[in-house]
This record gives structure tokens, sequence and C-alpha cells, in this order.
């Protein structure tokens, strides 16, 4: 007896504190602000905008540095298509935005970077973004995706620590 009693009083002791932590954890996060999805949306545009400008230094300075990363991952379309010209094409290329900072500053090409269906998730010390995109280059579309960026907020506003994205290119 003395043992179903103490199983029931560890039950319903259990039940209070796992609602007490439930609910604690969700009065502690309010979701995004609408100040922070403005803020964000802001990088989002300064980037477009530094693309379009052939302006790398501007792209690098809405990276935090160091540490960010750069990842593309091939669809598996594209994966084997690149796969039959050569063989050794790795389905997943981690790489850095400074290499694309650098592209974007020396390439004489029209760059139109569209970002589409944008869902905007924050806490207000880190956020992810979500998105479609299509990677524009003189007028034509060479690649689209899903494309996911980690921010952090620091002193000097959001910073992006991370993009990674699908690949699907347009065929040559």
């Amino acid at each position: 007896m003395f043992v179903k009693k103490f199983i029931f009083y560890v039950a319903i002791l259990l039940l209070f504190c796992g609602n007490a932590v439930a609910t604690d954890r969700s009065s502690s996060v309010s979701g995004t602000t609408p100040q922070d999805a403005a803020d964000i949306q802001h990088v989002m545009d300064a980037f477009h905008r530094a693309v379009a400008a052939h302006d790398g230094g501007s792209v690098s300075k809405l990276f935090l540095d160091p540490g960010s990363t750069w990842v593309t991952v091939l669809s598996d379309k594209a994966f084997a298509a690149a796969r039959a010209k050569n063989p050794s094409t790795p389905k997943v290329h981690v790489g850095s935005y400074r290499d694309f900072a650098s592209f974007v500053s020396k390439t004489p090409a029209n760059l139109d970077p569209r970002h589409t269906d944008v869902r905007i998730t924050s806490d207000g010390a880190v956020a992810s973004v979500y998105f479609h995109f299509d990677f524009v280059i003189d007028g034509k579309v060479q690649n689209r995706g899903d494309e996911t960026w980690q921010l952090v907020k620091t002193d000097d506003g959001w910073r992006i620590v991370a993009i990674t994205y699908s690949s699907n290119p347009s065929a040559a």
C-alpha cells in the first residue's frame, strides 16, 4: 500500500512540476517582436542592395566574423547532373561568405537575389530566417532553392552567422 501511495504522490508531483516548467518556458519566450522582424528584414534588404551594387565589402559587414559559415547543398537532381560531369563533385560544399563577397565585387554581371515566402523567427537574441530564393544573373534565373539564415543580435545589431541553401542551378 505504501508503494502505491508513493507512486501516486510522485506522479502528482511530476505533473505539477512539469506544468510549472512548461508555463515558465512559454512565459519567458514571447516570440519575434515587430522590431526584431523589421531589423532582420533590414539585414536582408541590405544584403540584396549590396549584391546588386557589387559591394562585397557591405556584404561582408553583414556577417559575424570570424566563424560564419556558407553551406551549399545540391538537390538530388543537381547532384546527379554534377556527378555525371565530374564524379568527384560533393553534394555538400562548405564555403565562406568571403568567397561570395569576392564574386559579388568582381563579376560584371547584373545580380539580383530574390527572396520570397520569408519566415522570420526570433527570441530577441538569436533568429532564423527561412525563404525561397531565385538568384538572377543578367535577367535569367541561374539558381533557385530554399535558404536559411541564422543570425545573432550583437551590440551593433543583427549579424548573419550561417547561410545554408539548397542549390538547383539552371541547366547550362
